[in-house]
């Protein structure tokens, strides 16, 4: 009952995770999902009463016409010394040894591999053989979590003696049977709950990744994001597919299935290089490194595309081929990673730890792949493991690297407004500059009051206060003009001593109370100082207009000039 559960229980937790990780803090949600899955895996309360047997089993070549029944006990012609992978592909027979007695109920696990079928003949100890067995077609009746076979054994009257299991079209790139073992229910079914753990946290830690890096993109349009977020959802992929849960829950064939495997793993490298290429500032991939990026994650889209499309031809050439490739642009990460560290950004150094855990089980995985390891269902996963880590530490980097993007854009923000402020205002006095004030001034169609200010007689305020004393005179000056004038006014300094306010036409009284507020301002020094005032009416909807209404605001300042100063006069009596 359980067997045909653990699909939707999978589902249902992966959901759950996803939910749960998508609200709240990503970093906070990264480090729980990572406790939670640990926690999962080493509470797991060990079976009492159980069996956990691994297998030893001898191969030989298997002859058209043979029977089962004549090859169990000590028949001769099977090798129990060599490793299975050392025989070329084709079909076998692989016997176990002797079995123990056993409970009632245990069943025969080992790993998924490439084999057109496979048959399980049991011999009992009365004699007797049962067999059951599968093609790649209906492999996924019997798939587990962790991409392993399960066989339960028949029930009989007698007790089960030895295993043989006969294969054909086995491509032997791990083996013949990986991994045999006989395990009892409670022993399937804590595995089971620990693998639906792990995969289940995994999905939802990396679905959680994926969400808040694609609303990320979309908010920051960054050119990583795209990247990293293919990175992410083709290890999702990989996951589904490489756990066979997809096996699972579509019945999808198991060698097309292992097909997929090879697809997505290289995807998954390839995007994890794209989204380094265009995180890391351009000089850490300057130079050769860049080049050489582009040449082996293509060469190993290529391969993995020949290995999906032409095994089972050629198997050991294409797995030999897609284990280089894959080794070599593991290898690149090494300068792009040294690179990196020495970078003066620290969210690189941040990203150079996370890809030193795919780099160290990547090596362990090649090292299997070329036979130097022998088969471990960890290592055969660490690829999974190691990428959600890197996932995880590479989405602490970007939060990283997008807090100091914004810390950039602000001060840049705050660079220009400052810029804009020294070319929009004058330095001295804080008022509006002739610029500014022409741009704000030019396109009013509407009536409008012109007053020219100039301060009488400053050359002898320099004279006698200084430049700093004429200085602070300016500024005093500037102030008593910003209190006299409406909030809708716009007021400049032209230059030296000369100020210019408009208002909307109604203000005609205006110029009056500038000069009644210069007369009544206190000055440094207890100077005296007075102000000539020249006003006009006129529209300026463009540059003619305002040339126009300058000019005659100017003619009435010279006019009240020549009247004898501190005085005011508009165009029409000047």
């Amino acid at each position: 009952m359980f067997t045909f559960l653990q699909p939707a229980l999978t589902l249902c937790l992966l959901f759950l995770f996803s939910f749960w990780c998508m609200f709240g803090g990503i970093i906070n949600r990264v480090v729980t999902a990572w406790a939670v899955i640990l926690a999962a895996l080493a509470l797991s309360p060990a079976a009492s009463a159980s069996t956990d047997l691994v297998l030893s089993t001898c191969f030989r070549p298997a002859v058209a016409g043979e029977r089962a029944d004549r090859l169990f006990g000590t028949a001769g012609g099977f090798d129990c010394v060599k490793a299975e992978r050392s025989a070329p592909p084709g079909d076998y027979w692989v016997r176990s040894q002797l079995l123990p007695t056993l409970d009632p109920g245990v069943a025969v696990r080992s790993g998924s591999l490439w084999q057109d079928s496979a048959t399980l003949h049991i011999r009992y100890a009365d004699g007797t053989t049962r067999s059951v067995g599968f093609t790649s077609t209906t492999a996924w009746r019997y798939l587990q979590l962790g991409a392993a076979f399960e066989i339960p054994i028949p029930p009989a009257s007698a007790r089960p003696v030895q295993l043989l299991w006969h294969i054909r079209g086995a491509a032997n790139l791990r083996g013949l049977v990986l991994q045999p073992r006989l395990l009892s229910p409670d022993v399937s079914q804590r595995y089971t709950l620990q693998l639906t753990a792990f995969y289940a946290g995994f999905a939802g830690l990396a679905g959680a990744l994926l969400i808040f890096n694609i609303a990320l993109g979309a908010a920051l349009r960054q050119r990583f994001h795209l990247p990293y977020c293919a990175m992410v959802l083709c290890l999702i992929g990989y996951a589904a597919s490489s756990s066979g849960l997809l096996g699972q829950v579509t019945g999808l064939e198991n060698n097309l299935r292992l097909r997929l495997n090879m697809l997505l793993l290289a995807a998954t490298l390839c995007s994890a290089m794209m989204f380094a290429r265009r995180f890391f500032a351009p000089q850490v991939t300057r130079g050769w490194l860049r080049p050489a990026i582009d040449l082996a994650t293509g060469a190993l889209l290529f391969a993995a595309i020949a290995y999906a499309t032409l095994m089972p031809l050629y198997a050991r050439l294409l797995d030999r081929m897609v284990t280089l490739t894959f080794l070599a642009t593991l290898l690149l990460t090494l300068p792009l990673l040294w690179r990196g560290w020495h970078a003066e950004d620290r969210y690189a150094r941040v990203f150079a730890i996370a890809w030193g855990m795919p780099l160290f089980t990547a090596t362990a995985r090649v090292l299997q792949a070329l036979g130097l390891l022998d088969w471990s269902f960890w290592i055969d996963n660490s690829t999974l493991i190691a990428m959600v880590l890197e996932a995880s530490f590479s989405a602490l980097a970007i939060a990283w690297r997008i807090k100091q993007l914004n810390e950039d854009c602000d001060e840049a923000r705050e660079q220009e407004l400052r810029a804009r402020l020294l070319a929009d205002s004058d330095p001295l006095t804080g008022l509006m500059n002739r610029r500014s004030f022409l741009r704000e001034a030019i396109g009013r169609a509407e009536p409008h009051v012109l007053v020219l200010v100039d301060i009488d007689h400053f050359k002898r305020v320099n004279e006698t206060l200084g430049h700093d004393g004429g200085d602070q005179v300016l500024r005093v000056f500037a102030d008593a003009l910003r209190h006299s004038v409406p909030d809708d006014a716009l007021l400049a300094r032209f230059g030296g001593e000369e100020f210019a306010v408009l208002a909307p036409a109604s203000a005609t009284a205006l110029p009056e109370t500038i000069l009644t507020r210069i007369r009544a301002a206190s000055m440094p020094f207890d100077l005296a100082v007075t102000a000539s005032l020249g006003s006009e009416c006129g529209a300026i909807a463009d540059e003619a207009d305002w040339k126009v209404l300058y000019r005659r605001a100017d003619d009435a300042l010279f006019a009240a000039k020549r009247a004898g100063r501190d005085r005011l006069r508009w165009a029409a009596a000047a």
